[in-house]
């Protein structure tokens, strides 16, 4: 297949993030401006690819560094303040104003990195009952019991868990079912596999993308699991830039396989297409997105030869078109 640009934006300011509407009809994204930090919703044509502005809200933080919704809502994790946000949507997929803002107080033992809050992710759980979100400043997943059609309290908590101080908890995803949850910590490059119960975590596998005689830093990025469930590939940054694999066990747990190179630097975000035969990596320091193939047996990849040249990549999303 060809890459084709269909279309894009203008006078956007900073977009990072994005998440699509089930219908795919909105997309919602963040714009990383330090105190002016907004969120912004685009109606959305899946067939020629065309984005219109609708309305943007202030993120109530600063540094929004993640967006997912649903039919009724939007909620944002705003790294450098630290805080959860939840917004309402209106029929016509516009913004509503923040119905609630969780602000986390506190620090781990990383000076650089660590001397305040750092929220990174807010994930819904698969049946929809849960948001999950880390805190890569305080080593902290926080879970929340979620009401989609409550007017001011979507969100209530539910419980946190404390990771290994110092990794920063960055990225998680789910399997199919639910039960079993993949956290990828940044600062040290751990995955730990825990399983869920209706929102309650125990440790349940702690594993790691980075090689035993690595030296120099680790930035741990983006983790995704095959369509299949086979496989589950987790990116690292810093001066690795590569995707490990691991073979997802009958009970869950992970077996390494390999490690690839990204073929670029900066691997913040990665996707797997629905058919699952293609792995695309933005690169976000070497400006391109690379294609890979995907043996559906063994998880391996193999680089394609293919890259789109583009600006600073930092989230890669398909759409039914």
């Amino acid at each position: 297949g060809v890459a084709i640009l269909k279309s894009n934006t203008e006078k956007i300011n900073n977009p990072g993030f994005l998440t699509i509407s089930s219908d795919n009809n909105f997309i919602y994204s963040v714009n990383q401006f330090q105190n002016e930090s907004s969120i912004s919703a685009f109606k959305f044509n899946s067939k020629s690819g065309k984005l219109d502005f609708i309305n943007a809200q202030n993120s109530s933080g600063v540094n929004p560094c993640y967006i997912t919704n649903d039919k009724k809502n939007v909620i944002v994790a705003n790294y450098s303040s630290g805080s959860l946000a939840a917004f309402s949507k209106n029929s016509d997929g516009s913004l509503g104003e923040v119905k609630q803002v969780f602000q986390q107080y506190g620090k781990s033992i990383n000076p650089k990195r660590q001397d305040s809050p750092h929220v990174h992710l807010a994930h819904f759980s698969p049946d929809k009952k849960f948001v999950f979100a880390t805190d890569l400043g305080k080593d902290k997943i926080y879970i929340y019991s979620y009401n989609s059609s409550s007017k001011t309290k979507m969100l209530s908590i539910r419980d946190s868990v404390s990771v290994k101080p110092g990794s920063g908890p960055r990225h998680l995803t789910f399997n199919k079912r639910g039960n079993l949850v993949y956290l990828l910590q940044e600062l040290d490059g751990t995955i730990t596999v825990y399983k869920n119960s209706k929102g309650k975590l125990i440790k349940f596998q702690e594993t790691t993308i980075v090689t035993p005689d690595f030296k120099g830093d680790s930035s741990a990025a983006d983790i995704h699991i095959s369509p299949n469930g086979h496989f589950l590939y987790a990116s690292n940054r810093g001066i690795a830039n590569d995707i490990s694999c691991f073979e997802i066990q009958k009970d869950g747990s992970l077996v390494f396989k390999e490690r690839t190179s990204t073929q670029g630097k900066g691997p913040r975000n990665f996707t797997i297409d629905p058919t699952g035969n293609f792995l695309l990596v933005g690169n976000q320091y070497t400006n391109n997105i690379v294609i890979f193939k995907i043996n559906k047996d063994t998880g391996s990849l193999t680089y394609t030869g293919k890259r789109i040249e583009i600006c600073s990549p930092v989230c890669l999303v398909f759409t039914e078109g």
